[in-house]
């Protein structure tokens, strides 16, 4: 039988961190769930917001053909205004219904946005550290991934990297803020350089650059941090944002694009976007969910929790000797490994139960990453496992 190599090797290659959670579950099933320490998946742990139960119940008393049915390709428009709405409420934007495409979530709104916006050959800048589905969505849609490391210290922009990784093939660069792993909020510096970086590259090569922003965790934000806009930082961009995080809704794959309204060939690139969700097999997102978010828009879980569970970790581990940067938001924390190859201490973390993501899919070699979408309870009890791993590699006593 011949089939399609690249398809054959994804479908052999697991991701690190869907691989880790199976390993977990494994373990669960072996010694007990409380026994093992399960930091691995970002599935949020926080309920989703009353509004969304009580809507999906009231939505089930109503005419099942119509709620079930079909919607439009890019939504039903009520949502989509709703969303545009919200946007230019909250943002100062002038966003209009046409510029909105729902999607089955982030990685829907990912892949459609690739597909929608590369050729052949075309290259996408990624600022490590980065999720590492983004290589699948690109080189899907016959691009390339360009890494470019972060800065020293903070993880903002790497200015010179960027400079050097942008070239004539340069097709887009995507960015993730709050991001994952790290937690880290791109600072309005770091996006006005980013800006300077693609205006200067698009009137040297000749052709537009795209900036494909991807948000889930926009609204999880810590210590009075704001996300920043960008749509006001850089015209040719493309918003993809999702619903699974802010209202812990992960399994039930809504998001949207939105294309910038000041973007000079907007129209053009929504229409493109329409024939890459078409391509893709995309028919259209969800029916139900489009109705929940468009009575629950605005609402979010209890994000407070996860600022609870940061400085849990933040504190516990540093006094214990770890390096982290404190995250700005998101529900992840980057932890230095405190040997150069992060996954034989990924590996050798399984010891004591603890399960942490190596940063080598993140394209940012040397770290580990640790979802602290969890029960405080289970923070707590994991403590004294990190501290006999960190006086085996020598980093207390």
């Amino acid at each position: 039988m011949v089939l399609p190599e690249s398809t054959v090797k994804l479908g052999t290659s697991k991701s690190c961190i869907r691989e880790l959670a199976a390993y977990g579950a494994v373990r669960k099933a072996e010694i007990g769930a409380e026994n093992v320490f399960d930091f691995s998946l970002g599935n949020p742990s926080i309920p989703a917001p009353d509004c969304v139960n009580e809507t999906i119940a009231e939505l089930l008393k109503g005419d099942s053909v119509e709620l079930h049915g079909y919607t439009s390709a890019a939504g039903n428009d009520s949502l989509r205004k709703a969303i545009a709405d919200d946007l230019n409420a909250r943002f100062g934007t002038h966003m209009e219904a046409g510029l909105i495409f729902v999607t089955v979530g982030c990685a829907g709104a990912l892949a459609i946005s690739f597909k929608a916006t590369l050729l052949p050959g075309d290259e996408v800048v990624a600022l490590a550290p980065f999720f590492p589905e983004y290589k699948v969505y690109v080189e899907n849609a016959g691009g390339t991934l360009v890494t470019v490391q972060p800065r020293e210290g903070d993880f903002q922009l790497n200015l010179e990297g960027l400079e050097a990784a942008v070239t004539e093939r340069t097709k887009a660069v995507i960015i993730n803020s709050p991001n994952n792993p790290s937690g880290v909020i791109l600072s309005a510096e770091s996006l006005t350089e980013l800006a300077q970086v693609l205006h200067t590259a698009e009137a040297k090569y000749g052709h537009e650059i795209f900036l494909i922003c991807d948000e889930p965790y926009r609204e999880l934000a810590y210590d009075g941090q704001e996300v920043p806009c960008v749509f006001h930082f850089y015209e040719n961009t493309i918003l993809c944002y999702s619903f699974s995080k802010s209202m812990s809704l992960p399994g039930e794959r809504i998001g949207y694009i939105a294309v910038n309204d000041r973007m000079p060939e907007r129209s053009l690139v929504f229409t493109s976007i329409q024939g890459a969700a078409r391509s893709l097999g995309y028919v259209n997102a969800p029916s139900l969910m489009q109705r929940v978010i468009e009575k629950c828009l605005g609402a979010t879980s209890d994000v407070s929790k996860y600022k609870e569970n940061r400085d849990l970790l933040v504190d516990g581990l540093r006094a214990m000797g770890y390096q982290c940067v404190k995250p700005d938001g998101a529900f992840y924390l980057f932890v230095k490994s405190p040997i150069p190859d992060a996954n034989v201490f990924s590996e050798h973390a399984k010891k004591y139960e603890l399960l942490l993501v190596p940063s080598d899919d993140f394209g940012c070699p040397g770290y580990v990453r640790i979802a602290y979408c969890v029960s405080r309870d289970m923070i707590e009890r994991a403590m004294p496992h990190f501290k006999q791993l960190a006086i085996e590699y020598g980093l207390t006593k």
